[in-house]
């Protein structure tokens, strides 16, 4: 499997992928122009949600010359074929969302188990890239979670790399959260548990063949300290 660890590879102003870092030369060199691709959603049961970011997700692709012979939504109401689904694709995309929702979602139907054979490429999406780690960040971010002792910061994930990555970098740098702040308050104190890949949109974590290389603009948080790779 060839991963690609994203916060995220659309490009705001064509909509189409960002070619920033080589991210769009290392997808030409690994997938073929004619190709089977796989969204795996992030809440199966947003049907509407899932079937508009797969679609524009698609496009993106299509504007670059890829053509999807097939391109299925993966969700609740097809999940019980997951293992047919992923098994015949050459990429699977795995979406953004609330990483605690599609974390209880892929272990529910045994993402894990079903992508162990999987030889094709793959791109985690924000919190598909948070999920992609053996021991999942889940940071808060939505109201409330931020002050719940019972929130789960750490949460079993797929088992395809140790890093736990923060993604989206330049747009939560300033942000709060039930009065705390995202960076200071809450990412730096985790990072004493594990460290962090912080990440902005356009940077990526190319990992194949037991190596992982960071490109683009990159942080690692470790003990409260922020130090640029």
């Amino acid at each position: 499997m060839t991963l690609f660890l994203t916060s995220s590879f659309t490009d705001r102003e064509t909509v189409g992928i960002d070619p920033a870092n080589g991210f769009l030369a290392e997808l030409k060199k690994r997938l073929p122009r004619r190709l089977k691709g796989v969204f795996v959603c992030s809440d199966p049961e947003a049907h509407d949600v899932t079937d508009l970011y797969g679609a524009s997700t698609a496009d993106c692709f299509k504007r670059e010359g890829f053509f999807f012979t097939e391109f299925t939504v993966l969700d609740d109401r097809n999940d019980a074929r997951a293992a047919e689904i992923v098994g015949g694709a050459d990429l699977v995309i795995l979406s953004g969302g609330h990483v605690p929702t599609q974390n209880r979602y892929f272990n529910r139907i045994g993402l894990k188990d079903v992508l162990r054979d999987y030889g094709g490429a793959l791109i985690g999406i924000s919190a598909g890239t948070m999920n992609c780690a053996g021991t999942v960040y889940a940071q808060p971010e939505e109201e409330g979670e931020a002050v719940d002792p019972a929130f789960q910061r750490y949460l079993p994930g797929l088992g395809l790399t140790d890093i736990n990555v923060l993604p989206h970098y330049y747009d939560i740098k300033d942000l709060t959260l039930d009065g705390l702040r995202i960076m200071e308050d809450v990412a730096f104190p985790d990072s004493f548990t594990r460290p962090i890949l912080v990440l902005p949109d356009g940077s990526y974590v190319l990992c194949e063949g037991g190596r992982e290389e960071v490109r683009g603009p990159a942080w690692l948080l470790k003990d409260g300290v922020m130090t640029p790779v």
